[in-house]
C-alpha cells in the first residue's frame, strides 16, 4: 500500500480528500502546518506529497524546493495564475491542481504519478543482515535469527518482520503492516497489528524494543539498520 501525505490546513479539505484515498486503497497522513509536514516527510518518507501552498507558518513554495528532489510533490493551490503555475512545475512538482477541485480527479492524478514514479514495493526476497549481525532474515529458505538464535514465528509475525525489514528506518502504518500481513484490512486491523507486534518483540528477546520501534501516531519500524 502507497502512502501520500496530504499538507493542508483547511480541516475540511484534508477531510474529504482522506476519505476519497483510502477509498482507492492509498494510506493517508495528514499535516496542518509546513513545519509538521517537513518532520512528516523526514520520519515516515511517504510516497508522495499533496502540498496546499498556502500555508500558516511557511510558504509551501519553499517546502516544495526541499522536498521535492526525494518525493513526488503535486501542488494543490488557489493560485491559477499561469506564472505561478509554471514555478511550481520548475521547482520540482509533478502536476499541479487548482482549487476548487474534484476529489476523484486528484486521486486520478495521485495514483498516475505514483504509477510512473513511486517507490517500488517490496523486494521479491529480503535475504540480509541488520544490527551488525544481530537479526538475519533470509526470506528465500523462510529463516530469522535473533543474537543466532532461530525465531519461531507464526505466519502473520513473519510477514510484518519481512515488511518492516524491507525498508529499514521506514515507518510503516498499521494498515501497511496488515495489508503484508494479510491481504487486506478489516475491523480491528489495529489491535491485530499490535498484537503481532508485542509478539514479535518478546520472541526477539531484550532487544525487540530497539529492533521495532514505535513512532506514536503512526506506526512501527525497524530500528536497526542493514548491514553493509
Amino acid at each position: 500500500m502507497r502512502t501520500v501525505l496530504i499538507v493542508e490546513d483547511e480541516r475540511d479539505i484534508r477531510e474529504v480528500l482522506r476519505r476519497y484515498l483510502e477509498r482507492a486503497g492509498i494510506s493517508v497522513l495528514t499535516a496542518a502546518t509546513g513545519a509538521e509536514a517537513l518532520q512528516l516527510v523526514e520520519t515516515i518518507r511517504p510516497d508522495l506529497v499533496l502540498l496546499d501552498l498556502g500555508l500558516p507558518d511557511i510558504d509551501g513554495s519553499e517546502i516544495l524546493a526541499t522536498v521535492s528532489g526525494s518525493t513526488p510533490v503535486i501542488v494543490l493551490t488557489a493560485r491559477s495564475d499561469t506564472v505561478d503555475r509554471i514555478a511550481g512545475l520548475r521547482q520540482g512538482a509533478e502536476d499541479y491542481v487548482v482549487k476548487p477541485f474534484s476529489p476523484t480527479e486528484v486521486v486520478l492524478r495521485i495514483e498516475k504519478v505514483l504509477a510512473r514514479s513511486g517507490r517500488p514495493g517490496l523486494p521479491q526476497s529480503v535475504d540480509a543482515t541488520f544490527g551488525g549481525g544481530l537479526l538475519r532474515i533470509d526470506e528465500a529458505r523462510h529463516h530469522a535469527s535473533m543474537a543466532d538464535h532461530e525465531l519461531a514465528l507464526t505466519p502473520h509475525e513473519w510477514a510484518v518482520l519481512v515488511a518492516l525489514a524491507s525498508d529499514p528506518g521506514r515507518v510503516f502504518s498499521r494498515r501497511e503492516l496488515v495489508e503484508h500481513a494479510s491481504g487486506y484490512t478489516f475491523e480491528g486491523y489495529e489491535r491485530a497489528i499490535d498484537t503481532h507486534i508485542k509478539n514479535l518483540r518478546r520472541k526477539l528477546g531484550p532487544e525487540g524494543q530497539r529492533v521495532i520501534e514505535t513512532v506514536v501516531g503512526f506506526g512501527y519500524r525497524l530500528g536497526i539498520a542493514a548491514d553493509g
